[in-house]
């Protein structure tokens, strides 16, 4: 049995310590990227710079997302609700990056369409938005300033966590 309890508190503190690890990650990105200059193709086959998104002078929501991902639809339908009052409210603007690969990138316009979700919507077929990131999983939510500076990050989603994205805005808007 103790070897059993030895064993469970190596576990926890494993993964303990890699959440840890994770966060300083994640903390160490923020103040310090802004977003890169990458060209994704929206829904429709248009080229869309990156890093142009954030020139537009709106905080931007990113949230990545994937249609074989539970919790990333859920997260998406909780902000869609929220979307036109934080447009009008925080001049902002939202941005779906599916990470689909090319055998699933086919279901993501009609899966947004079948939900009358009104996202610009990235196609990051080949993650390289993700990678440029360090974006471990999915949903994964970025939110930059009005000059596309990164100032949080999140991983996972749960719900309710739309309304701590809400206060990371209100922080940005008293600024």
């Amino acid at each position: 049995m103790n070897k059993v309890l030895t064993i469970f508190a190596l576990f926890a503190s494993l993964a303990l310590f890699a959440q840890q690890e994770e966060k300083k990650g994640i903390e160490k990105v923020m103040g310090e990227k802004s977003l890169p200059s990458i060209e994704l193709n929206d829904m429709y086959g248009k080229k869309v710079n990156v890093a142009d998104l954030g020139s537009k002078g709106k905080i931007t929501l990113f949230s990545f997302w994937a249609t074989w991902c539970g919790p990333c639809k859920k997260e998406l339908s909780n902000l869609s609700e929220l979307k036109e009052e934080w447009e009008k409210k925080y001049n902002m603007q939202f941005v779906a990056v599916s990470i689909d690969d090319s055998r699933n990138v086919t279901k993501v316009k009609p899966y947004i369409e079948g939900q009358r979700w009104d996202y610009q919507v990235l196609l990051d077929v080949n993650q390289d938005l993700k990678r440029s990131f360090n974006i471990p999983n999915v949903p994964f939510t970025i939110l930059t300033d009005a000059n596309g500076k990164v100032v949080y990050m999140h991983n996972g989603y749960t719900e309710g966590d739309e309304y701590v994205i809400e206060e990371e805005i209100q922080k940005l808007k008293k600024n």
